[in-house]
């Protein structure tokens, strides 16, 4: 229990009294360390603002949810801002590095909140500049280098202080085949060799069938689950589908 997460009864409301809108219906599940999950629906079935209050950018209605001990739901903003930066990480869809910073730099700029040596700071670095194999691209700037090895980046720049949770929503979202396929096998290695744990929002099936366990949402309730365990990917991915045509949702193709 010490390392999980919990989401415990977790409602989502938006608008005001004559206008509301329920994103988020009585949802209840729990993470454990390491574990990579995935999270699937339609466009207004509750999964990004779902993510939204587990990356603590926004409040339950109500509900709980805990990070080991720590309720979150009950924390102040300032609370709220010092625990993003010491236990969470992010890759979104846009990438989100600094132009003006070199690939390195970018990756840097993640510990320079935190205390530290510069060497211990640069030895982290070069390791993960190494585990995602963009070593030979780090003195280069965003605008020089593929999207899939910015997103490669972002994905290092996330995890270069061992957060507690890795969010990502749609990280394949604006790559190619090949690109998105590299990211989804550097999820797996993060997984595999830093005990990451992961959260994956999207709506792509392909990028689903590397989770470990997927949560399928539908008008902001969790309305089915899949487990992999020793499934080939490629009959999780059919697994998948399946699951997907019952929702309505958009099916993207296996790649």
């Amino acid at each position: 229990m010490k390392d999980s997460i919990r989401v415990c009864d977790v409602e989502k409301y938006y608008g005001s009294a004559s206008n509301v809108t329920k994103a988020v219906d009585r949802v209840s599940f729990q993470v454990e360390k390491g574990e990579f999950v995935g999270v699937m629906g339609a466009s207004g079935s509750g999964k990004t603002t779902l993510l939204n209050m587990l990356a603590t950018i926004d409040r339950v209605t109500s509900g709980h949810i805990f990070y080991g001990d720590t309720d979150i739901t009950e924390l102040s903003e300032d609370d709220l801002s010092e625990f993003r930066k010491e236990n969470l990480g992010f890759v979104f869809q846009e990438y989100n590095l600094l132009d003006t910073l070199t690939i390195e730099e970018n990756i840097l700029l993640a510990l320079t909140l935190r205390r530290g040596s510069k060497k211990s700071m640069q030895k982290s670095c070069d390791e993960m500049l190494k585990l995602l194999a963009i070593e030979d691209i780090r003195g280069k700037f965003p605008y020089q280098v593929s999207g899939g090895q910015k997103q490669r980046c972002a994905c290092a720049r996330a995890m270069i202080g061992r957060p507690k949770l890795l969010l990502a929503d749609e990280p394949t979202g604006a790559l190619d085949s090949l690109s998105a396929q590299t990211l989804l096998e550097t999820f797996t290695d993060l997984n595999r060799t830093m005990e990451a744990t992961i959260l994956m929002v999207t709506h792509d099936a392909f990028s689903a069938s590397y989770c470990s366990r997927i949560l399928f949402l539908k008008d902001g309730k969790i309305f089915h689950e899949l487990v992999r365990g020793k499934t080939p990917r490629n009959k999780f991915l059919q697994e998948i589908l399946d699951v997907l045509s019952l929702t309505g949702g958009e099916l993207s193709h296996a790649r």
